[in-house]
């Protein structure tokens, strides 16, 4: 929705934004903002969806993120490509840069230094390309598998480095990962991730700048760290609030109802690790923690229900399907 209003921004017509019933709670004034500076009509409902666009002639504007977010910044570099003048996006961290890989592919004016990322009026009559794997996905498989000491090989996975942060903090936790580069789609490296048989976990510490790059990831790396030998800390995790549900709560309270242990310090999450029992959780109809639970169940000494485990059809449909053909017992 906020790139899609970053496209809408310059057209000559109106539209309105609504969204599921997650999507309804996501706060759209971070991306509503910068697109009304560069001239666009933007209308939330009360800082949130439904969001209505009226389009228009645009200017180039610098815009200095206050949330590390790949969607604002994309959101804003795609209305500058029909804009008069260079737009500037400065972040205070460095987020996933598919947007910007993308346009450079294609012979956008794009410059980058360091955290600042600036696009100038580019138009492209059209190009082909296909949509890799998310790796964001593979992650819940790869979880399953350090979970259960097995191996696992992902083909055809999208392994832009700005969103593979995930498998160095797994390494960090002992686990034996690798990835094989196939070959390039839109400037985005696609190929293999290949898990070997791990051995005990360790506790990992996610810094504050590490965070916006593996903020997809977290749920099922809090899940991992809760069978890890030792604590484990998420800082700076305070975006995890306005995702699909207030994912920072209901990631504690999913591990603390399967019989671990986690808690909320501030914007920190702290996971003890020591190993899940079982029981039952909500994923509070949020697909991430329908999966993280689900894969969290891999691995507990007991079984575990998952309540609303059918949210995961939302960002990787067959999920239920897929983690039963590698070996897991799911039953309705």
């Amino acid at each position: 929705m906020r790139l899609v209003s970053g496209v809408l921004a310059s057209q000559a017509f109106e539209a309105r934004l609504v969204g599921d019933e997650s999507l309804s709670t996501r706060p759209m004034e971070r991306v509503a903002q910068p697109l009304r500076e560069m001239g666009a009509d933007v209308e939330t409902t009360g800082g949130r969806p439904p969001v209505t666009v009226h389009g228009g002639p645009l200017a180039g504007i610098r815009h200095a993120t206050v949330v590390p977010s790949a969607q604002i910044k994309g959101a804003v570099l795609l209305a500058a490509l029909d804009a008069e003048g260079e737009t500037t996006v400065v972040e205070p961290a460095k987020t996933r840069d598919h947007t910007e890989r993308a346009l450079e592919h294609l012979g956008a004016p794009v410059r980058i230094e360091g955290l600042a990322v600036s696009v100038s009026r580019f138009e492209h009559w059209g190009f082909a390309g296909s949509v890799p794997g998310d790796v964001s996905s593979a992650a819940f498989l790869i979880a399953a598998a350090v979970l259960t000491g097995g191996t696992l090989r992902i083909d055809d996975v999208g392994l832009n480095p700005s969103r593979t942060h995930l498998l160095g903090i797994l390494r960090r936790m002992g686990v034996p990962i690798d990835v094989e580069i196939e070959r390039y789609e839109l400037g985005e490296p696609v190929g293999a991730v290949v898990v070997e048989a791990t051995g005990r976990l360790s506790g990992a510490t996610v810094s504050e700048e590490e965070l916006p790059l593996v903020i997809d990831e977290v749920p099922v790396l809090a899940m991992l760290s809760a069978t890890a030998a030792g604590e484990s800390r998420f800082r700076g995790a305070a975006e995890l609030r306005v995702k699909e549900s207030d994912r920072l709560r209901t990631i504690e309270h999913a591990i603390r109802s399967l019989g671990g242990d986690a808690r909320i310090e501030g914007d920190e999450l702290v996971v003890a690790g020591g190993g899940l029992r079982g029981g039952s959780a909500s994923s509070g109809a949020d697909h991430r923690l329908a999966m993280a639970i689900a894969v969290g169940g891999v691995g507990a000494g007991g079984p575990v229900t998952v309540d609303g485990i059918e949210a995961s059809e939302v960002s990787f449909p067959g999920f239920v399907r897929t983690l039963s053909a590698l070996g897991a017992r799911l039953e309705p």
